[in-house]
């Protein structure tokens, strides 16, 4: 089961924002909110604002210091408006919340919120492995402090449902019951489709001559069939085998 994704929220200032960022939190199916050294929480705006949020914002853990925030996290992206350091590796939100995915299935991740009026200060950047950056004017790029944790939750639900509908299309109808053919199956498959397409003519008309099997091959290759398609295929040849011999 993936590890959580851990929103880290440092120096908070306005107790709304809180309850705003834990709203947006629940609103995406995410569930850990952890705070450092907020000016002002607990506090009724935050309550407020959380809006049928209450019990997350019940369970927000608050830390004196981002190192225990961030102690058991492995992968750590933090986000900012402002031009930072060159070597900092710099990625879009959308790519970063699939990487995000990706890290929690081995370990917790943690992203990083700033204050609202200075975000977060390089010291606090240390732990970050790469910087998350949010699209948006360049003349007024600085996004309100939950609006930004909206988006940065959109995108990780995004990414999430995006990753289940590309499993789910990989196997269409659940989880195979039937094996995959093996290799030897395959080899036979292909030896019997070189015979058939040799009895009725059908040939490479390329001037290597060599590139049609080569081609079905692939093409087979790619649909990963069962040992059950196989043996349908193998039958289809069979009957046009049986078809040939009883015409003549």
């Amino acid at each position: 089961m993936p590890h959580p994704i851990r929103f880290v929220l440092v120096g908070t200032s306005h107790p709304g924002n809180i309850g705003a960022a834990a709203r947006a939190l629940k609103n995406m199916s995410l569930e850990e909110l952890v705070l450092v050294r907020p000016a002002d929480f607990p506090h009724p705006q935050a309550s407020a604002r959380a809006s049928g949020a209450e019990d997350l914002l019940a369970r927000a853990r608050v830390e004196s210091d981002l190192a225990a925030a961030l102690r058991d996290c492995s992968l750590v992206l933090a986000t900012t408006s402002r031009e930072r350091d060159q070597y900092f590796r710099v990625l879009d939100v959308r790519e970063g919340a699939a990487r995000a995915l990706e890290a929690a299935e081995q370990a917790p991740v943690a992203l990083l919120f700033g204050s609202e009026r200075t975000g977060l200060s390089n010291a606090e950047l240390e732990s970050a492995h790469a910087l998350l950056r949010i699209p948006a004017n360049p003349a007024y790029s600085s996004l309100n402090l939950a609006m930004a944790v909206q988006i940065v939750a959109y995108e990780l639900l995004r990414a999430r449902l995006q990753s289940r509908a590309v499993a789910g299309a990989a196997q269409p109808d659940g989880p195979r019951n039937v094996p995959l053919a093996s290799v030897a199956q395959m080899e036979r498959f292909y030896a019997h489709l070189a015979e058939v397409l040799e009895e009725i003519d059908f040939r490479d008309r390329t001037q290597a001559g060599t590139h049609l099997m080569k081609r079905l091959r692939r093409l087979f290759q790619r649909a990963e069939a069962d040992e059950n398609e196989i043996n349908i295929l193998r039958g289809i040849l069979t009957a046009v085998q049986q078809r040939r011999r009883h015409a003549g």
